[in-house]
């Protein structure tokens, strides 16, 4: 059994895949605030491949 409720895991995924869409708009004009919110992205996925 995974430590995180199905909608927690929701509202990671979600959360995930907006970190990942704004990283990748700010790749375009500011590297350092893409390169920040890669990070957050993955530590989400870590906090997911553990609930897993």
């Amino acid at each position: 059994m995974s430590a995180l409720s199905s909608s927690e895991i929701r509202q990671l995924e979600k959360k995930h895949a907006q970190l990942l869409k704004e990283a990748f708009q700010l790749s375009k004009s500011n590297r350092q605030l893409s390169d920040q919110k890669y990070a957050e992205a993955h530590e989400i996925e870590r906090k997911l491949d553990n609930a897993k």
